[in-house]
């Protein structure tokens, strides 16, 4: 197959994966990694690393697929092409009914979340919902009226999100003071023996790392991407990973596990007081905040044109209908609407899941996140019998890769079922439904074509 020149060199490659997989999700996501480790920082750290171990192997597998196609679509393109169509179906349904909303549901809460705190809003679970809510609508609203507003929004964002994380791991490296007392009314969380339940942290921590796929569909466009590509897959990710470790092991220094443990999603809050007392509060919150807006906007950037490329595909009923592209606005206003109602949806079920605490310190997003996890398994199957077969010569990609990115995806599923056998079984198995039924759906479907 002719591939197309690349153009961009290592050094791009290496700042486009940094910049994908570092998102908001560390900012909100340490305090629950410390609490599925009962408070310690060294089990917190070791989660870390296997999330980086996960995330190099398996993307480090996915570039012999991404090197074997011209398609775009990322992993639905990689199972369109060598697993069957009627799988892809079945994958770009749940991407479209599950991951993308759940993810944008609750960015868009967090952000509704940090609002509260910086304005000092009553941090109630209802008002994080309807703050949330009316970003996500803002967003959708400015992505279907200016495509060109997103994206510089989008980029803007990209470089802010990294200055509250390397302010906080810069300074805890030398922070020598104590830990800042509990504040009245705030009730105390203490560090606890946890045992083998630890292994619940790469769950939050996946989502935290979550973004790495993308990175894989840039191999075609990078020179030489057997070297590049390889080398760019590897640093990426332990790029990420010492930034990640240093802000967590930072903000741990600044305030200590149990004030985190504690403090939840405010604890960053009082990082920023501590630095810059109580106008560096304000600054750090802003920052965080803009980031978390900033992956909010690119998700509702991606989600709302899903539908659009699951009909381009003959991949979902009223495929026309929804390919449709508008004249004026240049994306389909049926694949945004629906969308839209599915992130409602999905609103619904996560203000009652929290509301009963019924995922215990999780969020649905995360079910979702284990559910592709789990998935991706099927591709690194693949990437190993190619190897088998000849197609694929290199041991290091066609066995050792799949067989680790096999195992950190095995640890991922395993932690999933830890941190909640019930909920998280119930959830795993609304996604397999949601894939199944995307399966047949394809089948019956008059103009899909068979071809496999």
């Amino acid at each position: 197959m002719q591939k197309k020149e690349g153009t961009y060199g290592l050094f791009t490659a290496i700042s486009m994966i940094v910049g994908i997989v570092i998102g908001s999700g560390i900012f909100f996501k340490s305090d629950d990694i410390l609490h599925f480790t009962g408070g310690s920082i060294a089990l917190g750290m070791l989660a870390f690393c296997i999330g980086a171990f996960g995330i190099i192997f398996g993307s480090l597998t996915l570039t012999e697929l991404s090197m074997r196609t011209e398609k775009s679509g990322g992993a639905v393109a990689y199972f369109e092409d060598f697993i069957s169509s009627k799988v892809a179906s079945g994958f770009g349904w749940f991407q479209t009914f599950i991951y993308f909303p759940t993810l944008t549901v609750i960015l868009s809460w967090v952000a509704g979340i940090y609002t509260c705190i910086l304005f000092g809003i009553e941090n109630s679970l209802t008002n994080q919902v309807l703050l949330g809510f009316s970003y996500l609508l803002f967003f959708f609203f400015m992505n279907i009226l200016s495509v060109k507003s997103g994206g510089i929004f989008q980029n803007l964002t990209a470089i802010i999100k990294l200055i509250p994380l390397l302010v906080i791991a810069v300074l805890g490296i030398f922070w020598n003071a104590p830990y800042p007392n509990i504040e009245a009314g705030m009730e105390l969380v203490q560090v606890s023996e946890v045992g083998f339940g630890w292994l619940a942290a790469l769950v939050p921590l996946a989502f935290s790392f979550d973004g790495w796929i993308v990175a894989t569909s840039i191999t075609g466009e990078v020179k030489n991407p057997k070297r590049n590509m390889t080398l760019a897959l590897i640093l990426g990710p332990l790029l990420v990973l010492v930034v990640y470790l240093l802000f967590f092991l930072g903000l741990n220094r600044m305030l200590g596990p149990e004030y985190i443990l504690t403090a939840k999603d405010s604890a960053i809050h009082k990082a920023g007081e501590l630095i810059l007392g109580t106008y560096g509060t304000k600054i750090l919150l802003s920052f965080v905040l803009i980031s978390v807006l900033g992956v909010v906007n690119g998700v509702v950037l991606g989600g709302l044109r899903m539908p659009q490329a699951l009909a381009e595909k003959n991949m979902i009923p009223k495929a026309d209908h929804l390919k449709k592209i508008h004249s004026k606005w240049k994306l389909s206003l049926s694949s945004a609407a629906l969308f839209l109602l599915v992130c409602i949806f999905w609103y619904v079920i996560h203000y009652a899941t929290q509301k009963t605490n019924a995922l215990v310190g999780g969020d649905i997003s995360e079910i979702s996140i284990v559910f592709s996890y789990t998935c991706y398994i099927i591709l690194y199957v693949k990437v190993f019998l190619l190897k088998k077969t000849g197609e694929v010569t290199s041991i290091f990609k066609g066995i050792i890769c799949p067989v680790f990115g096999i195992l950190g995806a095995g640890i991922i599923f395993v932690g999933g079922f830890i941190s909640n056998p019930v909920y998280v079984s119930f959830f795993i198995l609304f996604c397999f439904l949601v894939t199944v039924l995307g399966y047949f759906v394809y089948q019956k479907l008059p103009s899909s074509g068979k071809a496999e």
